[in-house]
């Protein structure tokens, strides 16, 4: 299964290229709900699933990455 990694925002911030991270969300790929169930905007930032566990992958958020642990091989 593929995946990526979303932004969420803080409440009332748009997602423009520049718009400051809240928290990272790992989503199936293209999806808008996080592996957490929290749903993203369509329009945020996406990054490689690569990124997970680096410092460009940071804040993460830890119930998508657990969940994400025991979808990868």
């Amino acid at each position: 299964m593929e995946h990526e990694m979303r932004a969420e925002y803080e409440e009332g911030v748009t997602s423009d290229a520049g718009a400051p991270v809240k928290v990272w969300h790992m989503v199936r790929r293209e999806g808008i709900k996080a592996l957490c169930g929290r749903m993203l905007e369509p329009s945020a930032v996406t990054q490689s699933a690569d990124t997970w566990g680096t410092p460009e992958g940071e804040p993460f958020c830890f119930l998508c990455g657990a969940i994400y642990l025991r979808e990868v091989p």
